[in-house]
């Protein structure tokens, strides 16, 4: 039989249940003005499947036939992904869309469109930026010669906007884009981050509980690593909120924790594989088609990270002829797979897909692939 608590450790319990029910309440309220559920562990499995998006590259050329049909292309890419997989959550791992060549003033639209499919199946996600994001408009050469400057038409959506003239060539910050993403969508995790941070966006931090809700199963952070109207970096702010962040929440490193952001770091470099060779173990991975275009500079982040036994793996997009996964010191450094029929290159689209079991902890990740065939399983949590 066991010994009764003591009225001293009975107080201590209470008090630490009462310590995570408010972490938890100040996670949600953070997440948005209104009320969403918390993310869990789906009940019975014990699992939750995160699907990642990255590089579907909307609105490019909306003036001529070729870009509004890739769009569609996407479209399908990601209807397949969702029904082949029924993800818990998605994760939109930057470049939604190509501002630099989307000519309106509001690319939310653009950006409505891509993340309509997942909408339209009920799944929750979230959001990072890329550097395509938020780019200025480019104007091509071709519309000051005699044939002039085509008609341009903003595309169909579900959102409104304000404004007396949306088809203007001004673009779109960051900021806007977020704020657009959040109030017109219940099922939207992202946020628009602390304003120390920025230029940068979307940093922020999601909870996902146990299937019995009692207590965190796992930390997801969001980083903004730039690019678009400001340089390619995450900055030492930035990976200072991380620690500081990561402290507060996790100071034992009890809660495993994975990050996704969009362009890789430096470290990316350190462990790709040679450009066009085969992708040997420990790394995992079917396409090595290029160098890795990393951040312009490493400002600590990296440091900070490996310094976490708690952190698990980082996922970033940006180079769409790589979708290899390689362990770096303690944790593991994935690229997703190019989903999207925008952007540069031929090869096969598909999605990066995660898995997490919480008893025990496990987190596995696959590509699912736009034929519906899989590859490149690999286990992030040995």
């Amino acid at each position: 039989m066991r010994k009764p608590k003591s009225p001293q450790m009975r107080n201590i319990s209470v008090l630490l249940s009462l310590l995570f029910l408010l972490l938890n309440l100040s996670l949600l309220s953070a997440s948005s003005c209104k009320d969403k559920s918390p993310l869990r562990m789906v009940s019975g499995s014990g699992c939750f499947k995160i699907a990642l998006f990255a590089d579907l590259h909307y609105g490019e050329n909306a003036w001529t036939d070729w870009g509004p049909a890739q769009d569609v292309n996407s479209d399908v890419v990601m209807s397949t992904v969702l029904d082949s997989e029924k993800p818990d959550f998605v994760v939109y791992l930057g470049d939604v869309i190509t501002a630099n060549n989307i000519a309106i003033q509001n690319a939310t639209l653009y950006w409505d469109k891509a993340i309509s499919p997942t909408r339209k199946r009920r799944i929750p996600w979230a959001s990072v930026f890329g550097n395509h994001d938020d780019m200025y408009f480019e104007w091509p050469s071709e519309w000051f010669s005699a044939t002039g400057i085509p008609q341009v038409n903003c595309p169909l959506s579900s959102i409104s906007y304000s404004g007396s003239e949306p088809c203007t060539f001004r673009g779109t910050t960051r900021v806007e884009l977020m704020k657009t993403e959040i109030a017109n969508n219940n099922l939207a995790y992202s946020l628009n981050g602390p304003r120390e941070l920025w230029p940068g966006v979307s940093n922020y931090v999601l909870q996902l509980l146990s299937s019995d809700g009692t207590k965190p199963a796992l930390l997801m952070y969001f980083l903004d690593s730039g690019g678009g109207t400001y340089p390619e970096i995450i900055s030492y702010a930035q990976a200072q909120w991380f620690e500081n962040q990561s402290q507060l929440i996790n100071p034992n490193s009890k809660i495993p924790e994975v990050i996704f952001w969009h362009i890789p770091s430096t470290a990316y470099s350190q462990v790709a594989p040679k450009p066009n060779s085969v992708i040997a173990k420990p790394c995992v991975g079917s396409i090595n088609k290029e160098s890795v275009a990393s951040q312009e500079a490493e400002w600590g982040i990296m440091d900070i990270l490996t310094a976490r036994p708690s952190v698990k793996a980082v996922f970033v997009g940006h180079n769409h002829g790589l979708d290899w996964c390689c362990p770096y010191r303690s944790l593991w450094l994935c690229f997703a797979r190019h989903t999207g029929y925008g952007g540069y290159g031929s090869w096969p689209r598909g999605a990066r897909i995660i898995e997490v079991t919480e008893n025990p902890f496990t987190l596995k990740s696959w590509i699912r692939m736009e034929n519906g065939s899989t590859h490149s399983d690999v286990t992030l949590s040995s």
